[in-house]
Parts: structure tokens; sequence; C-alpha cells
């Protein structure tokens, strides 16, 4: 590895990230934090467009470096194993922070709760495992 492999991508980490550095440490007002995280996603949707059309020109790839074989539906196969596994994870996330805050509650008033309100907040974990597991079976038909 060079050290421009390692430099680059370094300096496009902090340059996309350096809109965000004020807007995290609570300095700014409303209207320019609202800048700060606009012009954060327009960087990053920049870089990711950019990176794609060097991948395309081939500026990027090594020289004896292998070429993947695969057909578009092993690929679809892969992207519908993420999104499984990715949209399952966010609707237990979001499950869990409806579910857990009650709970807390529930328990502190009474203290017998305890049990009931633990299966809630399991069953939102169970919906990501859920996804794990469709995910899995994707990838074991591919």
């Amino acid at each position: 590895m060079t050290v421009l492999e390692f430099i680059l991508p370094a300096l496009i980490i902090a340059l996309i990230s350096l809109p965000l550095v004020k807007m995290f440490t609570g300095k700014v007002n409303a209207k320019s934090a609202k800048w700060r995280l606009t012009t954060h996603i327009c960087s990053f949707l920049a870089v990711v467009c950019g990176l794609f059309l060097f991948q395309a020109n081939g500026v990027f790839a090594a020289e004896g470096a292998a070429s993947i074989a695969g057909t578009i539906a092993q690929g679809l196969g892969f992207v519908g194993a993420a999104a499984a596994t990715g949209f399952s994870a966010l609707g237990a996330g979001i499950a869990v922070a409806a579910a857990a805050p009650a709970a807390i509650g529930a328990f502190s008033e009474n203290e017998k709760n305890f049990g009931k309100s633990l299966i809630f907040v399991a069953l939102g974990e169970g919906v990501a495992i859920y996804g794990l597991l469709i995910s899995i079976l994707i990838i074991n038909k591919l």
C-alpha cells in the first residue's frame, strides 16, 4: 500500500466530515446547522458519484486483480440480503426505542412488571433476528 492510497481517502473523509464539527459541538444556530448538514450530504453524494465514475473508467482497478464473475441475479440477491438485514435492524431499533422507555417507566412504578416489560423489548429485537435469518437464507440460495 502506498502513501497516496492511505492519505487520499483519509483526506476525503476529513473534508466530508469537516462541516459537521461545529454542529456536534453545539456552537451553531439552526440555520447554520441546516446549511452544514446540507453541505455534508451533498459532498458525500458527490464523492460517491465520483467513485462510481472512476470505477467505471477503471482508474482504481488493480493491475493483476481477478475479475469478479457473476450474474445480475446474484448481485441483486446480495442487495436483497443486505436490504433484509438493514431494514430489519432499522425496524428493530425503532421498536426498541419505543418499548425500552415504556418498560423502564413500568418497572419504576411497579417492580412486578419487569418480566412483562422485558418481553416487549425482546420482541422488538426479534425483528432484527428474523431479518438476519432471511438474509442468510437468501445468500444460501445464491
